[in-house]
């Protein structure tokens, strides 16, 4: 029995410096196949490359992972800041115009850390480029040593950090059967000022925005600034997540 397929967006990659290509990171992958019971399938985050109507015509939902670069501030009216690079505008354009129509024709569509973001962007939210710079908030990036180098144990990096508050009988409560769970956290963006179809359902011990839904949405339109995907097999928060996604994408398939 074939399974449905879900469309993973792949990041900007350079090779030695000098050999352009796109790369999704395996527990991605991982995450949809054995979670979510679904194929999961690369495409490129490059408008000359993929052909949004196409792919929409062959996947039963999409996932947008995080990634490193920041969405650019060009798309939410703020000029951009060589201290708030990279970028990565290729994957941008695909993003947010994917995030609408998936959103329009109700095609399930997840997102997390960076994809989060897009979700926010593409329904006319601002971004902080850095929140840890902002008062009271604290530094949601990744744990690095006292050398300034970045942690080479993924179990600190990826180790549950804060708690969210969920709002009492949203979505994300309802799925998780709790109004309150822990989760881990490595961004540097977040959510400003939230656009009228985002409505949040997860916040920060500090104000941060962590869940969120778009209203009105006809299909599975969720979003999670944490990295879901590192661990749903284990993690009972993210497998409720990606079962979910993976309910929502089965039944796509099925209806079409």
């Amino acid at each position: 029995m074939s399974k449905p397929i879900v469309g993973v967006i792949g990041n900007m990659h350079e090779t030695e410096g000098r050999h352009a290509g796109q790369r999704v990171g395996q527990r991605n992958l991982h995450a949809v196949a054995t979670v979510a019971n679904a194929m999961p399938v690369m495409f490129a985050g490059a408008p000359d490359i993929t052909c949004t109507e196409t792919l929409l015509e062959v996947v039963d939902g999409v996932l947008l992972t995080g990634a490193a670069p920041n969405v650019h501030p060009s798309h939410f009216g703020v000029d951009p800041h060589p201290s708030h690079e990279p970028y990565d505008e290729n994957r941008d354009e695909i993003a947010l115009n994917l995030t609408r129509a998936c959103v329009e024709r109700g095609v399930p569509i997840f997102g997390v850390c960076r994809g989060f973001q897009e979700m926010c962007v593409a329904f006319g939210s601002s971004l902080h480029p850095e929140i840890r710079d902002l008062p009271g908030r604290m530094n949601h990036r990744a744990p690095r040593l006292d050398s300034g180098e970045r942690h080479p144990d993924p179990e600190v990096v990826f180790a549950d950090r804060h708690d969210i508050n969920l709002v009492p009988g949203g979505v994300f409560a309802r799925l998780f059967g709790r109004e309150t769970v822990r989760v881990n956290s490595l961004h540097g963006q977040g959510v400003a000022e939230a656009g009228d179809r985002i409505l949040i359902e997860g916040v920060a011990e500090d104000g941060t925005v962590e869940a969120i839904r778009i209203a009105d949405a006809p299909g599975f339109a969720l979003g999670v600034q944490w990295h879901a995907e590192y661990d749903p097999q284990s993690n009972p928060i993210n497998r409720a997540l990606f079962q979910a996604f993976g309910e929502a994408i089965s039944g796509y398939n099925r209806a079409r």
